[in-house]
């Protein structure tokens, strides 16, 4: 009991350390101008970047509207193996789904927790810090279906000029930069790791960089960690800017509605600041950047979305566009739990342990660097897609730890277990040796939507992404979760005695351990989001009736509005979403600007 306290102490003082001695000075603007020549809602992944690029035109005066506070106010931003910490904070958006009715069956009342982030930096200050950028493929096929300019040779220059990727090897080839402000790089690992490589190896994967000429294969965790800290969109590009003066930063200001006039023309924005609705003018344009499930709710409120919709609500419609549409995300779950015989993975009294917050403090490293003890990705093809093309559809997460081990059960409740369902496959693991690998589907046919619930603009939308609706969506988890499992035939796991998990789930009992039928039931029971909604804004050409916004991101059937997010993918990346929205927001600015900072990557 004693240790335990200690250890506790130990983090408690790492926590303290980095809020009291590496906190930057607020520079946040407490009253608000009459008219901006540039109004940007939401400060997340793609909104930061657009505020900090808008504002390199010192002949721009530019007001950037955070819903939340900042990011700072909380003392576990910064320290990567607390992101679980972060969920269902103040610093969230607290949203859940809509009970389904085809997967999450063994999450109470089949409903998935959807965190959002709500401070500067959105929720780049809730993620796993995963560097990804999603295939080549995905965006060829953008463009090869309307999104002129969007192509993989068009985007890859605009993740370069974000770039400050700190792998010698990496920096050394066309496809990574070091001279960007997002930091890049790898973080120190449990020995499970090396195993976890050789055993793919072994099993045929390639060992690759995820972000270069191939998604194919097995790739070591590049993350957004600056000397041990999270580096967020905040630190990264807001921060940077907030010196300014043509940049008003203002928190806790509520967007509840864009403006027009009787020409279709944007003419500002109403928002509730200290509990008093204001309205702020706008000389050129307003950039919505609120997330895939804030930007639609903000154009349904605007009048912008599908007509039946917003007349059930007496909504003035300003433009009959399919708003709320096309949500998709990616989905995984934790069948593939290892237990180990050797002392050589992640446990808590490890993390918590004096030498790990010392070493933490002093250098910046160790496990308390390590973003969510997540150390791995792979990317892998099922067999639904068409054998001449290399589109991944599978991606694996490697986390060097057990669900189970944690003895405050923190994500148990943070992914909304059913309590009976965790106790089953996760219970009694506290303090065991062992890693798990998550297998999950990341090019989903399944569509979901965002629907509003009422006019009140502080209600959640309803968010009903109908997982696993489309057969093949499990046909592909099936295949995922198989090579998840294949992991066990390998001579670098039985060298280390690995042993794959023999704990069924009861509610699957009716069918025989590991079979096609017990894997699909599984997956419709332990459905778990990868945190990655998008698509409800769609972007495609200005005659695709099924687009919200065209290739330069302005909504159409008015002036003056974009859309800068996730929301806008055509289709969702295969891959963690925060490098492909930073992508976005950098190749807005110069949409929006009328001018192209970047020049084409030479083969």
């Amino acid at each position: 009991m004693a240790q335990r306290f200690l250890s506790v102490v130990a983090v408690l003082l790492a926590v303290v350390y980095y809020w009291m001695f590496r906190q930057v000075p607020s520079k946040i603007t407490e009253h608000l101008g009459k008219e901006y020549d540039y109004i940007v809602v939401g400060s997340g992944s793609a909104g930061s970047v657009v505020a900090n690029r808008l504002s390199e035109d010192k002949n721009n005066k530019i007001l950037l509207l955070e819903a939340g506070g900042e990011e700072n106010a909380n003392p576990f931003t910064d320290i990567p193996l607390l992101a679980p910490f972060m969920q269902l904070t103040k610093e969230d958006w607290h949203y859940v789904t809509e009970p389904q009715k085809h997967a999450c069956k063994g999450l109470k009342n089949q409903r998935s927790f959807w965190p959002r982030g709500k401070a500067l930096g959105g929720s780049s200050n809730l993620n796993y810090m995963a560097y990804v950028r999603g295939s080549c493929h995905d965006y060829d096929e953008w463009a090869a279906n309307g999104c002129d300019g969007w192509s993989y040779d068009e985007v890859l220059p605009y993740f370069l000029k974000s770039e400050d990727n700190r792998n010698t090897e990496y920096a050394k080839t066309k496809y990574h930069n070091t001279t960007g402000p997002l930091t890049v790089s790898n973080t120190v690992s449990a020995p499970v790791k090396a195993h976890i490589m050789k055993a793919a190896e072994e099993l045929g994967y390639r060992i690759i960089d995820v972000n270069a000429e191939t998604q194919l294969g097995y790739s070591e965790l590049q993350s957004v960690v600056r000397n041990g800290v999270r580096w967020s969109t905040a630190k990264a590009f807001l921060r940077p800017a907030m010196g300014r003066e043509n940049l008003h930063v203002v928190i806790n200001a509520h967007v509840t509605k864009v403006l027009f006039n009787s020409k279709k023309e944007t003419i500002g924005v109403e928002l509730v600041k200290d509990g008093t609705l204001q309205t702020v003018k706008v000389a050129k344009e307003v950039v919505v950047s609120a997330g895939a499930i804030g930007s639609p709710q903000l154009l349904l409120l605007s009048g912008i979305g599908p007509k039946k919709q917003l007349e059930k609500f007496n909504i003035p419609v300003i433009a009959d566009l399919p708003v709320g549409e096309n949500l998709q995300d990616h989905l995984m779950t934790d069948i593939a739990v290892y237990s180990l015989q050797e002392p050589i993975s992640v446990t808590p009294s490890k993390v918590t342990s004096l030498a790990v917050t010392l070493q933490y403090n002093i250098f910046g490293s160790g496990y308390l660097a390590s973003p969510g003890l997540l150390k791995g990705v792979s990317f892998h093809r099922s067999s639904i897609i068409k054998p001449e093309l290399m589109y991944p559809d599978i991606q694996l997460h490697y986390f060097e730890t057990l669900l189970g081990a944690d003895p405050a059960e923190l994500l148990h409740e943070r992914m909304n277990f059913d309590d009976d369902v965790y106790k089953a496959i996760h219970g009694d693991m506290i303090e065991q040796e062992g890693f798990s690998i998550f297998p999950g589907i990341v090019r989903p046919k399944s569509r979901g939507t965002i629907r509003l619930r009422s006019t009140n603009p502080f209600e959640h939308p309803e968010i009903d992404p109908h997982y696993l609706e489309h057969p093949d969506d499990v046909k592909t988890f099936i295949e995922a979760v198989r090579i998840g499992i294949g992991f066990a035939n390998s001579e670098a796991m039985k060298k280390i005695g690995a042993k794959l998990t023999d704990r069924a789930l009861p509610q699957c009992s009716q069918h025989q351990l590991w079979t096609d039928e017990y894997i699909e039931c599984y997956v419709r029971h332990i459905t778990l989001t990868i945190y990655h909604p998008a698509g409800t804004c769609k972007m495609g050409a200005s005659s695709d009736p099924t687009s919200v916004v065209d290739p330069k991101l302005r909504v159409k059937g008015v002036r003056g509005l974009r859309v800068a997010d996730a929301s806008i993918m055509h289709n969702l990346v295969a891959g963690n979403t925060n490098a492909p929205c930073i992508m976005i927001g950098e190749k807005a600015a110069d949409l929006i600007r009328g001018i192209k900072t970047v020049k084409p990557v030479k083969s």
